[in-house]
């Protein structure tokens, strides 16, 4: 039974930090490329950021860019994401998924379709 499970969240000020972590059992993990979504209150759930199989290659949406880093460590079926600066517009449940893919260095898709497992999500909300 494939399960993803996520920590991390919570309520930060403006300009805060926060590290989420998913963590990954019941499959192969290092066979997946994993990926961040999130979804505010109302609003469709959006990429945020993905990560290859391998760790060497990320994308990130615009929003995010230059503020949030994804990693992973194979060996602990572990993937992360720094969120650093944050804005109140960041106040949404972060999702981490995964699709398999035979490609170690390529980065999986933003679309939320194409990833297969999903956590249950982390709250994060940023005051103003």
């Amino acid at each position: 039974q494939v399960q993803l499970v996520e920590s991390g969240g919570g309520l930060v000020q403006a300009g805060g930090s926060l590290r989420l972590s998913c963590a990954a059992s019941g499959l192969s993990f290092s066979d997946y490329a994993m990926a961040w979504f999130r979804q505010a209150p109302g609003k469709e759930r959006e990429f945020v950021a993905a990560i290859s199989r391998s760790g060497g290659s990320t994308d990130y949406a615009d929003s995010v860019k230059g503020r949030f880093t994804a990693s992973r460590d194979n060996a602990k079926n572990t993937v992360s994401l720094q969120v650093n600066s944050l804005k109140p517009e960041d106040t949404a449940v972060y999702y981490c998924a995964a699709t398999l893919t035979s490609r170690w260095g390529t980065i999986g898709s933003r679309r939320s379709d194409e990833y297969g497992y999903w956590g249950q999500g982390t709250q994060v909300t940023v005051s103003s």
